[in-house]
């Protein structure tokens, strides 16, 4: 009946046999790839409403997941987006083939295999032992499927396999099917928030002559049309949002792509999505209170909780989110006082941490990195507050104390999941601190931030007081407790020869 028993043989010789097989249906009339399919009810609507439905007519769709005889009866569980139903198949029920329906008699089901795509019109029924069924009157082929998939048992171990053929281990996991799923009510759930508050949804550029809005080294392509270099954004158009408040918009948001060309690991990718927002007329205290209800509404909607077990830590958005000082718990923890530091003893408090840095990095990426260390038995929820200027080149300095900046960042699991700050709008103090990045950069630090003069002369023009955050996926991933990059449909990898096993 299907390839069950022929798994062992090599991969070639099993599409041959699948091949062979599409040539049988043709020979028959049957097209193995028509363009059209009936489907009255998902399997789910048939399981919940299936008191009202049994005995009833029904046209289902799906995926063949398992397929079995038993001399004039045969079982098969068929699969659709909504889940898996059981077809009983008995030959005294089933139609004999129809040259108006090009329907599968029983004699044909042995050119039916694990994988296929079907169109079953039958009767809702349960078996003698209780089992919610399809009995077929009709079975149509929809898509001959060429190459078998794996057992559901064992499916795809090997993690770049699973990222590799991504629509396999979709084929076979519902689980992860449903986590995509999930994702989408995450975006879709904070978008709604941000509309609801009065937020104006825009687009910006993703190719920039200037990549800026954060510390990172971008990609850079080549634009043919006016021949000239360009880089991908590094951050959700921070910068065209903040024109934008220039151009008397008030409350502004994006969700998007962007794309930083660094490391990969458990919490970082390549190119990801964003939601960063800018709000005038409000600080970063205003955007606290907000961010933390965005937070609660968009786990709630998402996962139906707000208790989350992230690795070893125990998190409950419910509860007070406490404020935390940077300079406080650097001190606490190191003993290290920024007012009072030196480049040397940050590279040794580093080398005793047997923390991975440059040794050539200036004060304020040192200090990043030690805070980046420490961070990691924070559990939180918390905002991390008190900034040093070094290390927040676009944020407003706070009045009582120059040296700081109004900027939070919030702490979950011991990582950072947001950023916001009171935005920088004075265009002296901004074109001094790009002065200072660019040095940066030109000393060969490739994440430092680029000078961007056009920006400086919008701020120029005046832009009010503006508050603006950033969150990206890496939220998503915590909350559900994997890494990141396994919360990305089809992760980038390296370029393979297609070739069979």
């Amino acid at each position: 009946m299907s390839d069950n028993n022929q798994t062992q043989l090599p991969i070639d010789q099993l599409r041959q046999i699948r091949i062979e097989k599409i040539n049988k249906l043709t020979e028959r009339g049957i097209n193995s790839f028509p363009s059209t399919a009936k489907r009255s009810h998902t399997n789910k609507v048939i399981t919940e409403d299936f008191t009202k439905l049994e005995n009833k007519e029904v046209n289902i769709v799906g995926r063949i997941m398992s397929l079995r005889e038993h001399g004039v009866i045969a079982f098969a569980d068929l699969e659709d987006s909504s889940g898996v139903i059981q077809l009983y198949i008995k030959q005294d029920s089933l139609s004999k083939p129809l040259k108006t329906r090009k329907n599968l008699g029983f004699e044909d089901l042995n050119l039916l295999d694990i994988g296929d795509f079907i169109e079953v019109t039958g009767v809702v029924t349960k078996t003698q032992r209780g089992q919610i069924s399809v009995m077929p009157k009709y079975i149509n082929l929809l898509t001959k499927s060429i190459r078998p998939l794996p057992s559901k048992h064992f499916g795809l171990k090997d993690d770049e396999d699973r990222y590799r053929q991504r629509y396999v281990d979709l084929a076979l996991n519902s689980e992860l099917r449903e986590m995509f799923v999930k994702k989408a009510i995450f975006w879709n759930s904070m978008r709604d928030f941000l509309v609801k508050k009065g937020f104006l949804e825009v687009e910006t550029p993703v190719l920039e002559n200037t990549a800026g809005g954060a510390d990172a080294e971008p990609f850079i392509t080549h634009h043919n049309a006016l021949d000239i270099d360009v880089y991908l954004r590094i951050s959700m158009g921070e910068l065209w949002q903040k024109r934008l408040m220039v151009g008397m918009y008030e409350k502004t948001f994006e969700i998007g792509r962007q794309f930083r060309n660094e490391g990969m690991s458990r919490e970082h990718l390549q190119d990801y999505t964003q939601m960063e927002f800018y709000w005038a007329y409000a600080n970063y205290e205003d955007s606290m209170e907000v961010v933390e209800e965005m937070y609660k509404h968009v786990a709630k909607k998402t996962f139906g909780t707000l208790k989350f077990t992230i690795a070893e830590h125990k998190i409950d958005l419910s509860k007070k989110w406490e404020k935390i000082r940077y300079r406080d718990i650097l001190i606490k923890r190191t003993g290290i006082d920024l007012e009072k530091v030196t480049e040397k003893e940050l590279i040794k408090k580093l080398s005793d941490l047997k923390a991975e840095f440059n040794p050539n990095d200036d004060k304020a990426r040192l200090i990043d990195t030690l805070w980046k260390q420490i961070r990691k038995d924070i559990s939180g929820p918390a905002f991390l507050v008190g900034h040093p200027v070094e290390v927040s080149p676009l944020a407003k300095r706070d009045p009582k104390n120059p040296n700081y900046v109004e900027r939070y960042q919030i702490i979950l699991a011991g990582s950072e999941m947001g950023n916001g700050y009171s935005e920088l709008n004075d265009p002296i103090d901004q074109a001094q601190r790009f002065e200072k990045q660019q040095a940066m950069r030109d000393a060969g630090d490739g994440e430092a931030q680029m000078h961007d003069e056009d920006f400086v002369r919008a701020l120029e023009y005046g832009m009010p007081p503006v508050t603006g955050f950033g969150v990206s996926e890496r939220l998503f991933s915590f909350l559900a407790d994997k890494s990141v990059r396994e919360c990305v449909m089809f992760p980038l990898l390296r370029p393979e020869n297609v070739q069979d096993d």
